[in-house]
């Protein structure tokens, strides 16, 4: 038999390689559709499993059940090309000119894009691709470009895999790495374009005659379009192993969250609860919530109730009406009122979805909820304004289940004196004094984000436990009174403490935007400076935290693969990301039982 047709011996061959065969990620393809057919260019099929992936073929369906165990069950997204969109979609009317659109394409596709932008899957784009990207993610197509008068046509008489005209690469883009080269020499078979990336995207490529031939993600993600067809030339064979790489590592990354428990360490969504969020929706109003938790396969968060500190001449309950005007159970709030509230909204949310969610009051907890399919909160509060100058208030709250109490916020209170305060007890207060000693003896994390030098210094001295600091960063690399010197890092590392890089702007620089190679930048510096085991992330999510590329939950999914993509050890992103909190919360916690 001829060996074209000896299908056993290829067989054979299969079982062979299967007990040591690599994994290779699964590359989902939509899929074009015709005359009543799913279709698919074989080029795009060969091209992935040239660079490496497994091809998976994705039919036009607009059912969101099956989209979202699709994407379960892929590593990376390649949008392929076909015809034009329907520009109502964009709220536009279509132009005499606009060719041959797909009903049964546009629907699925801004739909799967969406859905898998927000689990942050590597995406590439091409032709109609790049388009579907700029339409599902806040940009602009321009329907018809056939009508500029240029110096390029963009729609070429030539077999495919002959290049037409180039493309100018912007340098340092992902698209420049890729193929090493300012300039790209490129096919062309479209007359629909980008004409505004929108702020999620910027131009990496163009024509001659200004028309956008590539663009990719300004928010540190692994997404790239193209106007050209990569798959039908030879020289196009990097794009797709950029994408097979990037797959392989989305999948590093999906598989080490799996296997670790993930902790944010401080945010402040619970001042939104008063607002009425909804948080077992998607709200576009919190940075946290149950499905932006569970697209950024966050495990645990510490919920806080914020307490702001009154100024001169103000009452917390003025503060309060201010910010709630229409909440009238919360006028005549006190601070510990106010927090209990905030803890019982959080009961309410979390009974209310028990099935997903569960308030954990130990490391413990933690890992029973993970285990057992549920998303964690831990209560903290942030400001000890909330006990009321009464002792017996830290004893309140501990049998409440809170975790850490942050001494004081933006000015000084009576237990300490702030960053942002006037020195009014030279640290911390004698009342203060006691209130660490108490929270020694029940188990509580004393917290000292927000305070002074002084208020920092005397807190390591007075406690006989290890102190935290669950949001701050660096004042060598930003120099702020909130960030900690490296001294500070230093006696905090030398007393068993840790501290949580956060992720509020002001904090990362001075200058210009911050984004997550700063955060990146400061959790570098502070190991640098304590060493891999006092080291984590507090992002202050709803707190005014949040940096393009961990903007809000659902990217917690980024940071680690930014971790990983930084040879970052599987041990050492476990601890970044609440094991090195967790293992100071087991030391302190470990009198608790016995307490209260």
């Amino acid at each position: 038999m001829s060996d074209k047709y000896n299908w056993q011996q290829t067989l054979d061959n299969a079982y062979d390689r299967f007990p040591v065969a690599k994994r290779r990620p699964v590359i989902g393809i939509t899929a074009n559709y015709a005359e009543g057919e799913e279709r698919l260019s074989r080029f795009y099929y060969k091209s992935v499993e040239k660079a490496g992936g497994v091809p998976l073929v994705i039919p036009p369906s607009a059912d969101t059940d099956t989209i979202i165990n699709t994407l379960d069950h892929i590593d990376g997204l390649l949008l392929s090309g076909g015809a034009d969109f329907n520009p109502l979609y964009c709220g536009e009317q279509p132009s005499p000119r606009l060719h041959s659109i797909n009903s049964e394409r546009d629907l699925p596709e801004l739909l799967i894009t969406r859905l898998a932008y927000n689990r942050q899957m590597p995406i590439l784009g091409i032709c109609r691709g790049i388009q579907t990207l700029a339409m599902a993610l806040g940009g602009r197509v321009e329907q018809d470009i056939t009508t500029r008068e240029g110096i390029v046509k963009h729609s070429q008489d030539a077999d495919r895999s002959e290049a037409t005209h180039s493309v100018d690469i912007v340098p340092e883009s992902v698209l420049h790495g890729v193929f090493g080269s300012n300039v790209l020499y490129v096919n062309s078979f479209h007359h629909q374009a980008v004409a505004e990336p929108g702020k999620r995207f910027h131009v990496t490529a163009r024509s001659a005659d200004g028309i956008v031939e590539a663009m990719e993600s300004s928010e540190y993600k692994p997404i790239v379009g193209v106007q050209w067809h990569p798959e039908c030339m030879e020289e196009g064979e990097p794009l797709f192993r950029w994408l097979v790489g990037q797959a392989s590592l989305y999948d590093d990354t999906r598989r080490l969250h799996h296997r670790i428990l993930t902790l944010d360490t401080h945010c402040d969504t619970p001042m939104l609860f008063p607002q009425g969020i909804r948080f077992d929706r998607r709200d576009k109003t919190a940075l946290v919530d149950l499905h932006k938790m569970t697209e950024g396969r966050l495990d645990a968060t510490i919920m806080v109730a914020y307490l702001p500190q009154p100024k001169d001449g103000e009452t917390f309950q003025s503060i309060v009406r201010k910010s709630y005007p229409s909440a009238t159970d919360l006028k005549e709030a006190t601070p510990k009122g106010y927090a209990d509230m905030i803890f019982d909204r959080i009961e309410a949310i979390v009974e209310a979805n028990r099935n997903y969610l569960s308030i954990a009051r130990s490391p413990e907890e933690l890992y029973v909820n993970k285990h057992e399919g549920r998303k964690s909160i831990m209560l903290g509060i942030e400001n000890g304004l909330a006990l009321e100058g009464d002792i017996a208030n830290v004893e309140y709250f501990a049998r409440r289940g809170i975790v850490y109490i942050t001494l004081c916020h933006n000015g000084d209170n009576d237990v300490c004196d702030s960053a942002k305060g006037c020195h009014t007890h030279n640290g911390v207060s004698p009342f203060g004094e006691k209130v660490i000693a108490e929270m020694n003896r029940l188990g509580i994390m004393v917290d000292m984000s927000h305070a002074g030098e002084k208020s920092f210094y005397d807190a390591l001295a007075i406690s006989s436990k290890p102190i935290v600091c669950s949001h701050s960063s660096a004042r060598s690399l930003c120099d702020h009174p909130r960030n900690l010197t490296d001294d500070q890092m230093r006696q905090l590392a030398l007393k068993g403490g840790v501290a949580q890089i956060t992720l509020y702007p002001g904090f990362l620089r001075k200058e210009g935007e911050a984004t997550i190679m700063d955060a990146i930048q400061h959790l570098d510096h502070a190991i640098s400076i304590m060493g891999i085991e006092h080291v984590g992330l507090g992002t202050d999510f709803d707190g005014d935290g949040g940096v393009p590329g961990i903007a809000d939950a659902s990217e917690i999914m980024n940071f680690t693969r930014t971790l990983l993509s930084r040879r970052f050890s599987a041990d050492d992103i476990q601890r970044i990301m609440g094991g090195n909190f967790l293992r100071v919360m087991r030391e302190i916690m470990e009198i608790r039982n016995e307490k209260i």
